[in-house]
Formats: C-alpha cells, structure tokens, sequence
C-alpha cells in the first residue's frame, strides 16, 4: 500500500490492524521489573525495533512506538527527563525504520501520572510536557501520535491539543474503561465512554477510541456507546487478551490468540475501524485477528 492519511484508508471501507503490547514483547526479551522500557530504543534498539517488524509480519498495518511513558514527567522517576527528545525520537526513529513507507508508525503518549486535581500540576503545565514529547516522536518519523490509556479528560484534552496544535500528525485519543457497578464501563476517574468521546473530538482527535482496561468482549459495548456519539469517526480499539490474573504470583492475561480473534468480527460491526492489542497480546495475537479482519 502506498501511506495515505489512516482516517482516508478507513473511510474508503478497509479495516486496519495495529499491533500488540509493547511492555509484554520488551519483558519477553530481557526487559526486568523496574527498569525504564524507553531507555531501551537506545539502549538495545535491535529489540525494539524488531518488535515492530515481528508486528509488520504478523498483519499489522501500523506500529506504535516505545515511548508511551515518555513525558518528561515518567522520565524524571529515571533521572531522565534530560533526555525526554533524545528517547522518544529515538522511539519514533525505531519504528520508522521497521514501518518503512508502506505501514504507519503512530506514536504512544500515555498519561504522567500527575493530577490537576491533586494540584501536582496546571492544564498548562500538561499542554507544554506533551508538547515537547510530540514534536520530538512527530520528528523522529511518527504518522499519528496515540494519546492512549488515558482516565482523567482533562490531561487527555490537553495532550490532544499539543499533538494536534503543534505536529502534521493526525491524533488519537483512547481511554481505558472498566466495568462499572452503576452499569456501562468508566474511566478510573469516572468518565463514561460517551463523555470520554465527546471531549476527545472536541480537542481536534481525528481517531477515537479505548485501549487496556478490559478483554475485546467488553470492548463490544464501549465501541458501541462511542459509534452512537459520532456516525463517521473512526475509531481504534487496542484490547487486553482477556482480564488480568494472578498466577503462582505473576499477573498474566489469559485470553489466547484465537480466543480473541473470535470477537474481531462483532468488534466491527459494534462500529471499530482500527483493531489491535494491548496487555498481554503477542505478534500471535495480531496474526489470528488479522485472519478474522475482511479483506480490501
């Protein structure tokens, strides 16, 4: 394929398939509990960037980058916040290589862990953090930059705002729902799919969606209450493979390659464009959804 804009490939009619975890891939190869996954684009760049070309291999038609904890504000846990630019266009960099011209690269932007809330920081201070990370990821080769695995609409509007406002990249934005005891899913800070999707178009997201939270079988409802807020957007969806459990005393995800790649086709007609994974989920994970994703 020849790289036009993602939101023209998905309103001429076609599917795409993103790619899976990141965390899960790094652990995999050597990445131990404590350690900073964005130090690893320059520190062992070979995995990271065979990572998306294991992705491109088993379907996908875009790859994230590794730098969803790349703010200056994740960074400074590492002593790090130094070299915020260096790390994340490296990330992008990585990618870029592996997705060559004819896949895209969208660029992963996760939440600080800071609160407006809280006082920790203003609106101002979250627009100018996720300014400099998306100029650095828009300048090491990124499509689209991810605004991902967000709870709080505050901090997701202004990281929408940044991207948008200050690279060519088209934007995304997804947040993570669970399952709420009142019914329907929230955010951890309590916001509904439907608010999560209004405030995200509001702020300039070309892409809407969720990610993390629940297995693709609760995905199904979450895209349905965000298809009912806008009939054309497109929307992404990168699901768990299944909900997280405790075993012999180490979190796993349950759910194997063909488990989900049986929901692909109800996660369509519940209104997804965009499908790929996140916790949990392998390049075999990508590959079986592939199978089940219709052919244009």
């Amino acid at each position: 394929m020849s790289r036009q804009l993602i939101t023209e490939t998905v309103r001429d009619g076609r599917v795409l398939i993103s790619d899976g975890a990141c965390g899960t891939f790094l652990q995999q190869h050597g990445m131990e509990a404590g350690e900073c996954p964005e130090l690893w684009n320059v520190d062992h760049p070979d995995v990271v960037r065979d990572m998306a070309e294991k992705y491109i291999e088993a379907g996908s038609d875009m790859v994230q980058t590794n730098s969803f904890g790349g703010s200056r504000y994740k960074l400074e846990a590492f002593e790090l916040s130094d070299r915020t630019i260096e790390l994340n266009k490296a990330a992008a960099s990585l990618a870029r290589e592996a997705a060559g011209e004819d896949h895209w690269v969208i660029a992963s932007v996760g939440p600080t862990g800071k609160m407006v809330l809280m006082g920790d920081v203003t609106e101002d201070d979250f627009y100018n953090v996720f300014k400099e990370q998306a100029q650095a990821l828009a300048e090491g080769g990124a499509d689209g930059i991810c605004v991902e695995t967000m709870s709080a609409v505050d901090e997701a509007v202004q990281a929408v705002k940044a991207a948008k406002e200050n690279t060519d990249c088209e934007v995304m934005s997804t947040l993570t729902y669970e399952p709420s005891k009142q019914g329907g899913y929230r955010t951890m800070m309590g916001v509904s799919p439907t608010e999560g999707a209004k405030a995200a178009l509001d702020a300039g997201a070309d892409i809407i969606g969720a990610n993390c939270g629940n297995g693709i079988e609760g995905m199904i409802d979450v895209v349905k209450e965000i298809r009912a807020v806008d009939a054309n957007v497109p929307i992404l969806v990168h699901a768990n493979a299944g909900l997280p459990q405790t075993v012999n005393g180490e979190m796993v995800f349950p759910e194997k390659p063909q488990e989900m790649a049986e929901k692909v086709p109800k996660l369509i007609d519940a209104g997804a464009n965009i499908i790929g994974g996140c916790c949990g989920t392998t390049p075999e994970h990508i590959s079986a959804m592939k199978e089940k994703t219709p052919r244009r």
